[in-house]
């Protein structure tokens, strides 16, 4: 196996920095992308701009000896930035500890940097503007075009890896009743990207150090600061509704939504109304497979086999788990491809489920629950346990963004008994003060202790 070669599919974040792990391991990968090589060419419209990066993704960077390098493209966030109705401000702090912090990180100047890694320093052949167009479960076959000369041509030997994300080609050829069984689900919300420019000389218009969220309820608007100087903002809306993407049909009507939901960045974002109506409408869905592997002949890995929603920060970071969940099994295995897909597939299904679930749910913290007294109070006691009950009591947020030792499917297991125990020890307070810390610390370690 170590002397074979595998086909991998799509040279995006996933693809190429597992092409990188599977060089320094001495496994060839052929890389096809149906996108050109982003090194020379601009990233195509509709993707996510930023993405969030923590700690498993910078454990998968350390992993494939990348990290050092990636770190200048980092813009540290220390918690949520919430912009009120009002204009007021309020920080809410992701963590306590000085290294509980997530960044903001560009998804085109990554991949760039990943590709320029795999190719020009582990001699991984990447072939750009190959696109899949047809695929065959049964026999195998692949069918790519390429889109320099619209020549078609068969790729026939396996293993295959299919690393082409959220709207995998290959994963759609298998029906709903198959062995991988994949089912796509869609939020009735989408999104939609804006930017705010730098300011002279380069300087921040909003405060830096922060992920800035305008929570409105039933939808939201956040941004995110790049190293330019500017922010890139994203505001997630019903598809349909009066406050909806589809009610924001004119330039009129566009305005008096901002003016109404986000007076204070309005006069920031030039051109709102012609960068509205030209940005893209992006869809927000979960994608989940009964399995991920067909033997040893295909495996599904990151978006491809479980794209998730946004609301988390988690969908790269999970990808790159994978990446080193796969590599640590061939380190560990002599056996063939099919024993290898098995194993990373029990390894990382019921967690790849648990991360689409909590991300889902993010969605209604992020856009409404943060705005809740009742909330605020319940975290204040979390962080309070915290720091009494260290390693017994650990906020579910911080589970999934700074413990990459805490598998997701724990984290959501353990956050459901700390939610439960949080809420039951605020039931009857207004405020922090009407709580008996010290019979909450005694009753959270009993109650926790013997689950652990």
């Amino acid at each position: 196996m170590r002397d074979g070669s595998v086909n991998i599919i799509g040279a995006g974040l996933c693809g190429s920095l597992l092409s990188i792990m599977f060089a320094r391991r001495g496994i060839t990968s052929n890389v096809y992308e149906r996108q050109q090589d982003p090194r020379y060419s601009r990233p195509s419209a509709g993707r996510s701009i930023n993405l969030a990066m923590s700690a498993r993704g910078m454990r998968a960077l350390r992993h494939a000896g990348l990290l050092a390098e990636v770190e200048p493209l980092l813009l540290p966030m220390r918690g949520r930035l919430i912009h009120k109705e009002n204009g007021a401000t309020e920080l809410q702090p992701y963590g306590q500890r000085v290294d509980e912090q997530i960044y903001s990180v560009s998804r085109a100047g990554l991949n760039r940097l990943l590709v320029a890694a795999a190719c020009e320093r582990h001699g991984v052949a990447m072939q750009f503007s190959q696109e899949v167009v047809d695929y065959a479960p049964k026999s195998g076959g692949l069918t790519v075009r390429n889109h320099d000369n619209s020549n078609t041509y068969t790729i026939s030997h396996s293993p295959l890896i299919a690393a082409d994300g959220a709207g995998s080609r290959l994963r759609r050829a298998f029906s709903a009743d198959s062995y991988i069984s994949p089912a796509e689900s869609q939020l009735p919300h989408s999104y939609k990207e804006l930017s705010i420019p730098a300011g002279p000389g380069g300087r921040f218009r909003l405060a830096t150090g922060a992920l800035h969220v305008w929570p409105r309820g039933g939808f939201m608007l956040i941004a995110l600061p790049n190293p330019g100087g500017d922010f890139t903002l994203t505001l997630f809306l019903p598809n349909d509704g009066p406050a909806s993407f589809a009610a924001l049909d004119s330039a009129t009507s566009v305005s008096r939504f901002f003016e109404q939901n986000f007076a204070d960045v309005m006069p920031l974002i030039p051109d709102l109304t012609a960068t509205f109506a030209a940005n893209p409408v992006g869809i927000l869905g979960t994608v989940r497979c009964r399995h991920w592997h067909v033997g040893g002949d295909l495996l599904l890995i990151g978006d491809a086999a479980h794209a998730v929603v946004p609301f988390h920060g988690q969908g790269m970071n999970l990808a790159f788990e994978d990446c080193v969940v796969l590599d640590e099994i061939l380190a560990q295995s002599a056996g063939d491809w099919d024993s290898v897909f098995r194993t990373f597939e029990h390894k990382q299904l019921a967690n790849a489920n648990a991360i689409a679930a909590m991300a889902l749910e993010n969605y209604v913290e992020m856009r409404d629950t943060v705005r809740d007294p009742g909330f605020l109070l319940r975290k204040a006691l979390a962080f309070e346990l915290e720091r009494r009950l260290p390693g017994t009591f650990i906020p579910r947020y911080s589970m999934v963004m700074f413990h990459d030792e805490i598998p997701y499917a724990e984290a959501q297991r353990r956050g459901a008994l700390q939610q439960a125990l949080l809420e039951e020890l605020t039931k009857n307070a207004r405020s922090f003060e009407d709580i008996d810390l010290d019979a909450a610390e005694r009753y959270a370690e009993e109650r926790l202790a013997a689950d652990l």
